[in-house]
């Protein structure tokens, strides 16, 4: 019986989609693959229905970002699902080592694991982050206690998925997975990181780098300002915006963040102290992180 599915979104990438699936259904691990087609216009959907009849494809309507994950959960079957993104590649028995680890521990609603970048298969920037995490977790946790992850590396509980709505809406994409991981921990839940379930990470060149890096920082700042205290949204803001660079993309990223004030105060809930107290903890590695400079 599965206890994993795949949920992977992709937007006009066919090529990349294509590798991907070829090795994740080729895995001796495989689980049965959820692909949300984000309404590409390069052949990527009716390329994937014809390779891989057997996955479940959803073709959305227009470009979703992260909510196409939501879509595609709905599907799921299984007690759990490992998010795959078109340039990541899942590693042999990592699913099932993703699988055992939530199994073994209930309180667990995610497990992340460690991204090599080929082609030479070195450790992502963020690796010290994740191993040397600061948070503090109970003794239980089968490795460190995170209050951050990265949905193309973690495996989810899909009942905590489920709890917290998914992706918010409102993010769209770019560091969309901050706040469902800091809203999984207020519910209770912990997420931790494990060296031994291997992701393998092919950067795609089929990008938007600078809207990317844009995203992202209104995204942290939306975040920042829906969950943390006054005091703590108004230091990391500003560490957020010293470490940006001094252009247009960042101006434009402030200028978003802010015509969303309105609704990011109607739906602001400040996380309980002990995730607050996790929060800080962090801040020291955020500001001097080799991997959240928001360049590009």
């Amino acid at each position: 019986m599965n206890r994993v599915s795949v949920v992977m979104i992709t937007h006009n990438r066919r090529d990349e989609a294509l590798r991907t699936l070829e090795a994740m259904t080729s895995l001796p691990d495989a689980a049965p693959i959820v692909v949300a087609d984000n309404a590409s216009t390069d052949g990527t959907a009716d390329a994937i229905a014809t390779v891989f009849p057997h996955a479940c494809l959803l073709r959305c309507d227009r470009n979703l970002g992260a909510v196409a994950r939501n879509l595609a959960v709905r599907r799921v079957v299984t007690p759990y699902v490992a998010f795959c993104d078109d340039d990541t590649r899942w590693q042999p028995g990592s699913l099932t080592r993703a699988a055992d680890v939530l199994d073994t521990f209930p309180g667990l609603a995610a497990v992340t694991g460690r991204c090599l970048v080929e082609p030479d298969l070195v450790e992502d920037p963020i690796t010290p982050e994740l191993r040397h995490s600061p948070v503090r977790g109970p003794d239980w946790l089968p490795g460190p206690a995170l209050l951050g992850v990265m949905a193309g590396l973690t495996t989810f509980r899909v009942e905590a998925f489920r709890q917290v709505g998914g992706f918010s809406p409102r993010m769209w994409l770019g560091g969309e997975e901050e706040l469902l991981a800091i809203d999984l921990a207020a519910h209770g839940w912990w997420m931790c990181w494990d060296p031994d379930i291997v992701i393998h990470h092919a950067p795609s060149r089929l990008r938007d780098s600078r809207r990317r890096r844009q995203l992202g920082i209104r995204n942290t700042l939306w975040t920042l300002w829906l969950r943390r205290p006054v005091r703590s949204a108004v230091r990391r803001t500003v560490d957020v915006l010293r470490s940006a660079p001094k252009d247009t993309a960042t101006l434009g990223a402030v200028v978003e963040a802010v015509r969303g004030l309105p609704w990011v105060l109607s739906e602001r809930r400040v996380v309980p102290p002990s995730v607050e107290e996790g929060l800080r903890s962090l801040e020291h590695s955020q500001r001097h992180s080799a991997a959240r400079r928001y360049v590009g």
